[in-house]
């Protein structure tokens, strides 16, 4: 283990959480100390959600370890099921708690609930988030499924979206009519938003649809062998998946499976003369390898990029994702170091970025535009609007997504090349707003041909040359702001100058 800033994955038993809180009827009792009880931060604020996640923790302290931690647990295990009356319970012991050695799946055994107990064995130190998602799912499959009769009409269910999955919640939706379109109804959805009854009933229908691999693979693999239904292996992200995804299914059921493309934009639009410029932009793809391999044959196939790096942080894919890195002439990135893939990026020079909520602060550090595809990701991608990205309507999304980071920077881009024009200069103001009056012409002029004057501020402090001309670099919309703090700093500190070095300072003061 190691100590870091960032991480792409939390422990196994944050996987477990994931499962338990996109479930109705389910309570996880964990066994954990007071400090790894964190976890409801990640769904009430970066997730949105309007409610708890369903976890009981026992919540032991230092001083409880000279004492009975497997009554604290059994105490924990009574109480949430007297209290939230679930149908079923997962119980396990997060990272910490599993080097007490207590065996919450013994203890709960030998506590006669009524209901089913399914034990978690998770290894925490050699394991990561997804795999505790995938194998948690897993087991309440394995555990709570029963045998059951077909139903009449073709049916499927759908199967690994979790809470904190990357547009999950807008997934099963945008999958969900889709499948109807083609002539598939959908049985049970599961884990997200499914009871435990709901996952006896998943024998029933006559195939899966295996959404997040990362997730749901186990469980499909389980079903297959134990119930002899077969699961899709195309996850319809991108308008080349979409329609190979409709193929497998028509495979499996014997239907004609034709499906509506009358809202699919994103080929007339990838091809178009405004994005005729986007043509071999070099981009770099990290992030889960599901979402990986999906914007990858995007990039390449629907958006006419050039794809410099691929890379993926769950070893999990490890496999996949090399043999697809081969395919495209790279060498794929296995790693869950944010430095290391910093250092890729660098060395690729990539002019757009797809990934993570991490390569979007990457990009920032970098100065190359960043789009996210993949979890982890961090409030702004959990939005209020319809945003799925599998289906046709996933693809023009995505093309949304691809499309507006370039934009933005081209026009970032041309505001810098332009912005000694006389319309352009900053003493001009922005152009757009009618009202603003420029400088005249002769202060603007005096302003661009004489940068290294010393500049008078408020409170008779001055500016030097060099703090004037990285003061400059500050975009318009935010300088006068950078300019009022930095001269509060300095009149603060008594300082009669403001430096290169005092900028960076009140910079520095400001951003804590």
């Amino acid at each position: 283990m190691k100590l870091t800033v960032w991480t792409y994955e939390g422990p196994t038993h944050v996987g477990a959480m994931r499962v338990a809180t996109c479930m109705k009827g389910l309570h996880y009792v964990l066994h954990a100390p007071q400090g790894d009880t964190y976890a409801d931060l990640l769904f009430t604020m970066i997730e949105r959600r309007n409610h708890r996640p369903p976890v009981t923790y026992t919540t032991f302290q230092a001083r409880d370890l000279g004492s009975d931690t497997a009554s604290l647990f059994k105490a924990a295990a009574q109480d949430a099921v007297d209290r939230f009356k679930p149908e079923a319970i997962i119980v396990g012991a997060s990272c910490t708690a599993e080097l007490i050695q207590d065996d919450p799946a013994g203890l709960a055994e030998t506590m006669g609930l009524t209901i089913p107990v399914i034990p978690l064995e998770l290894p925490s130190y050699s394991r990561k988030e997804n795999f505790g998602a995938d194998e948690t799912f897993y087991q309440i499959v394995k555990n709570l499924t029963r045998p059951a009769e077909r139903t009449k009409h073709v049916t499927c269910n759908i199967l690994g979206p979790t809470a904190l999955g990357f547009r999950a919640r807008d997934d099963i939706e945008e999958i969900t009519g889709l499948l109807e379109d083609i002539g598939v109804s959908v049985n049970v959805v599961a884990p997200y938003g499914a009871t435990p009854t709901d996952i006896a009933a998943l024998p029933a229908a006559h195939f899966n649809v295996l959404l997040t691999p990362e997730t749901g693979e186990s469980a499909c693999r389980w079903l297959e062998k134990n119930h002899d239904q077969p699961y899709t292996k195309t996850v319809p992200i991108g308008v080349g998946a979409t329609r190979d995804f409709i193929a497998e299914v028509a495979a499996i059921t014997g239907l004609p499976c034709r499906a509506d493309e009358s809202r699919l934009r994103m080929p007339w639009w990838s091809k178009s003369v405004d994005s005729t410029y986007l043509t071999g932009k070099r981009v770099f793809i990290f992030g889960d390898g599901t979402h990986v391999a999906a914007h990858a044959r995007i990039a390449r196939d629907e958006m006419g990029f050039e794809v410099v790096g691929i890379g993926c942080y769950n070893r999990e894919m490890a496999r996949p994702i090399r043999a697809l890195a081969k395919e495209f002439g790279l060498t794929a990135l296995i790693t869950d170091d944010y430095l290391a893939v910093e250092d890729a990026i660098q060395d690729a020079a990539p002019e757009m970025i797809l990934g993570t909520q991490m390569e979007r602060h990457i990009g920032k550090r970098l100065g190359i535009p960043c789009a996210v595809i993949s979890a982890p990701v961090h409030v702004q991608d959990f939005p209020a609007r319809y945003s799925p990205q599998v289906g046709f309507e996933g693809a023009n999304v995505i093309f949304d997504t691809l499309i507006h980071p370039l934009v933005m920077g081209l026009e970032e881009h041309l505001l810098t090349m332009f912005r000694d024009d006389f319309e352009f200069h900053d003493a001009a103001g922005p152009s757009h707003h009618g009202g603003h009056s420029p400088l005249p012409a002769q202060e603007a002029t005096a302003e661009i041909q004489h940068p290294d004057v010393q500049t008078p501020a408020a409170d008779n402090v001055i500016w030097l040359s060099d703090a004037e001309r990285e003061l400059k670099k500050i975009p318009f919309f935010v300088r006068g702001k950078a300019r009022r703090n930095t001269e509060a700093f300095a009149a603060q500190r008594g300082l009669a100058e403001i430096s290169l070095d005092t900028l960076y300072e009140a910079k520095a003061h400001y951003a804590r």
